[in-house]
């Protein structure tokens, strides 16, 4: 009886069965499948993940891997370098085709074009496709074709462009591989901390898998909508969809929530529709970091303003950096910002500018050093966002905020937390004797990095 080979899906930063490109084409072959994940950290430009990420996708791999078991798909776990894991994978199992969802990252394309080559050289079936972003890169450009490099004009460009495609559902059947394959046990990767457990935190805070990210869509459409616009930069508030970390994993897709929420928008009150008009322009910024990415594959090292590199950054101040990463700045809103990373490996958008502002524009502490300490912390840390704020905050970046706009962390508390009520859900001490003073002068410090500015200025002219 002839075998009929197998499919070969290759899961990345899709982790889920719901609108999956790859997993449906992979099922249309009609071909058993065998689904994989493959922990690369050391193909050449590859950045390791932090711990928190590590945390998160640890409990994502188990959460997909029982959802593939619900239809009879193993999950292998591979660990290496892609181009050759991949490729041993389907000596292995004789599989004449490979399916995947597109990365942005510079090196991540690098390997999947060299994969792609060989694979199609050696006859086998090869396809990728669009799953992370609603606009392609390439697709969005100016006129001169040129990629955009303020944001409100690339959103134009997108909102006239055709729009996003529909979400495709779930597989209501699907073959797996009737064969043994070697596989990695999850838990040799050690991806959870042990020895400290800092986890604790996250696990009370968060619950990944794609369930909980569809749960939580939910949730925001039916209970939050109305008053997003009204209170999304209110931190004591849990006004926004927290959905930012289950994106990042690809535990639901850009186009599930497009298509859930511009339903809403289109037969909902005033409200609702400002709320989800906001919503889904929140989501053009995401996709708008991954366009500035793909033009700028070193987002994350080099001023994308090259004019930029002639700041004066000081010396490193190694206490005010420690300082700063542990909360213990004597600045309120700033430490709550802090503790609320190390605690649940998130914080709400407004206070990361705060804090960012803080690092860069107070402590006069290169961008770098912020963008490295929330790789490591943020459970929704990826290569596009993070790396864009930080530039963005620092003045160094796509559509930046001026250099001279210095988020003062305690107009920023009256405004966006009038009663306190986040800093002392974070800062418990604060009001006591046992809150340290700050360590910095706003006011005197503002005016070092005004004139430090004036550094990058003069180079300019």
């Amino acid at each position: 009886m002839a075998v009929t080979a197998p499919a070969i899906v290759w899961f990345r930063e899709d982790l889920r069965l719901d609108d999956n490109p790859a997993l449906a084409a992979a099922v249309a072959t009609g071909r058993p499948l065998v689904a994989v994940y493959l922990r690369d950290e050391v193909s050449p430009g590859v950045r390791p993940l932090g711990g928190a990420a590590r945390w998160w996708l640890h409990q994502s791999l188990t959460s997909l891997a029982e959802s593939l078991a619900g239809h009879g798909v193993t999950l292998v776990l591979r660990t290496g370098p892609a181009t050759t894991e991949i490729a041993q994978l389907v000596r292995e199992t004789g599989a004449e085709a490979v399916f995947w969802n597109r990365r942005y990252g510079a090196a991540e394309r690098a390997v999947d074009a060299e994969l792609k080559t060989g694979l199609r050289e050696d006859g086998v079936e090869v396809a990728s496709f669009a799953a992370a972003l609603l606009f392609e890169p390439w697709t969005i450009t100016t006129g001169s074709g040129t990629p955009y490099s303020v944001f409100t004009p690339f959103w134009r460009a997108c909102l006239a462009s055709p729009p996003p495609r529909a979400p495709i559902d779930e597989p209501d059947e699907v073959t797996g591989w009737d064969r043994d394959v070697p596989t990695d046990l999850l838990a040799d990767w050690d991806l959870e901390p042990t020895r400290p457990d800092w986890a604790a935190g996250l696990r009370e805070a968060w619950q990944p898998g794609e369930a909980s990210a569809h749960r939580l869509l939910d949730e925001f459409l039916t209970d939050k909508l109305a008053a997003y616009d009204d209170e999304r930069d209110l931190p004591a508030q849990a006004a926004t969809s927290g959905l930012s970390p289950h994106l990042r994993w690809g535990e639901i897709s850009p186009h599930r929530i497009w298509a859930q929420t511009d339903l809403v928008r289109r037969g909902a009150g005033a409200r609702e529709a400002a709320g989800a008009s906001r919503f889904l322009t929140e989501l053009g910024w995401r996709e708008f970091c991954y366009h500035v990415l793909f033009a700028a594959p070193d987002l994350a090292t080099v001023n994308w303003r090259r004019g930029f590199d002639a700041f004066p950054w000081p010396p490193l101040d190694e206490d005010a950096l420690a300082a700063w990463q542990q909360g213990r700045t004597g600045i309120p809103l700033v430490d709550a910002g802090m503790r609320e990373l190390w605690r649940t490996g998130a914080m709400h958008n407004r206070i990361r500018m705060v804090v960012a502002s803080f690092l860069t524009k107070n402590l006069l502490i290169d961008w770098r050093k912020g963008e490295q300490w929330f790789w490591d912390t943020l459970v929704d840390a990826d290569s596009a966002a993070n790396a864009f704020n930080w530039q963005w905050v620092a003045g160094s970046g796509a559509d930046a905020a001026p250099y001279f706009r210095i988020f003062n962390p305690e107009l920023q508390a009256k405004k966006f937390d009038p009663h306190g009520e986040y800093i002392r859900q974070n800062v418990p001490e604060y009001g006591t004797d046992a809150y340290p003073a700050p360590i910095v002068d706003l006011a005197q410090t503002r005016k070092a990095a005004l004139a430090a500015y004036d550094v990058v200025k003069r180079s300019a002219d």
